[in-house]
């Protein structure tokens, strides 16, 4: 499936479910588009823990894991590097995904810290207008967690928890995974077909 090319900003941070922004990074670079990575040092080493990847060499996971041999156009960016075309607001990018988002992270952009990289690009988005989704895995949820989310979605970001649905039948851990990256690109308006839809 196809659409317009987009320019995208995606943060992974230490959140469990680190495989949910490896997915959708390689989903929209399968699909020709942009991605500006940017990834916490608690991300790096979920990878680790949770994916068993090699993260000593991060350049190569990024190329290999992420890009591979797929169209779209990668670039990466750690948290101190202002210099990330997508922190600015003259930039014209097309949105940010925060995928898994920590509690710490929602916080951060619920009180507009920019205390990093990611932290900055989601302000600019809320700034400006642009998309922004968040992908909370987190439970169970105390009233300052439910607090920041209903501060963000009445600023029109959109809330997105980890909650696959299973009406679809799924028979393996992919199916579960892709399932929430697909809501996750319905989001963004970008066609996939990841899972089977209601009454399809």
């Amino acid at each position: 499936m196809t659409g317009p090319v987009k320019n995208l900003t995606v943060g992974i941070t230490g959140a469990s479910g680190a495989i949910y922004g490896v997915r959708l990074v390689q989903e929209l670079l399968a699909a020709g588009h942009t991605v500006h990575l940017i990834i916490t040092e608690a991300g790096w080493q979920v990878f680790h823990d949770e994916l068993e990847l090699d993260t000593s060499d991060r350049e190569r996971l990024i190329a290999q894991t992420f890009q591979g041999d797929r169209p779209g156009r990668l670039h990466y960016w750690t948290l101190r590097d202002f210099s990330c075309p997508a922190a600015s607001g003259s930039h014209r990018g097309d949105g940010m995904v925060i995928v898994p988002c920590s509690m710490g992270t929602l916080s951060g952009v619920a009180h507009g810290a920019s205390g990093n990289l990611l932290e900055r690009v989601a302000d600019v988005c809320i700034k400006e207008g642009r998309k922004l989704v968040l992908v909370p895995r987190e439970t169970p949820l105390n009233a300052i967690h439910l607090q920041n989310m209903l501060t963000l979605s009445q600023l029109g970001v959109k809330i997105l928890p980890a909650m696959p649905g299973y009406y679809q039948k799924p028979r393996t851990l992919d199916d579960i995974v892709n399932f929430v990256v697909g809501k996750t690109l319905d989001a963004l308006d970008i066609p996939h077909s990841l899972f089977r839809r209601w009454g399809e």
